[in-house]
């Protein structure tokens, strides 16, 4: 089995919210809430269901049985155009690491750190 705790208080992190703050768009309880992100009680399906629309995600993810998500959640960055170019590189994992650092980044500069990324991989692929 994955580790749904610490997938599910990550995205909770991410999302710069309160355990009050999530507990409440999700219509749980804090207390319900903090038993997840603790391991001391497990969603049924419903509830996991809940969760991964929430912060649009597939189940698989949620549970931790993948690392890959199916798509970046929308509300993540302000930009559209951002967005897009901040799931090609989350969808590469030789450029993930640039995925937390470019949430404010303009969508050029984040193109920019990506294709220069790649030209160094590609003169030197054992790096």
């Amino acid at each position: 089995m994955g580790d749904f705790k610490t997938v599910f208080k990550n995205l909770r992190l991410a999302k710069g919210m309160s355990q009050v703050e999530l507990a409440e768009a999700l219509g749980i309880t804090r207390s319900r809430l903090s038993m997840y992100e603790l391991g001391q009680r497990e969603p049924d399906f419903e509830t996991l269901e809940l969760i991964a629309d929430y912060f649009n995600v597939d189940i698989d993810y949620l549970m931790g049985r993948t690392e890959k998500t199916t798509m970046i959640p929308q509300s993540y960055y302000l930009n559209e155009e951002t967005a897009k170019i901040a799931q090609e590189v989350f969808d590469d994992p030789d450029l993930r690491i640039l995925f937390d650092a470019s949430r404010n980044a303009r969508p050029e500069d984040i193109r920019l750190a990506a294709d220069l990324l790649r030209r160094m991989k590609e003169t030197n692929p054992d790096g």
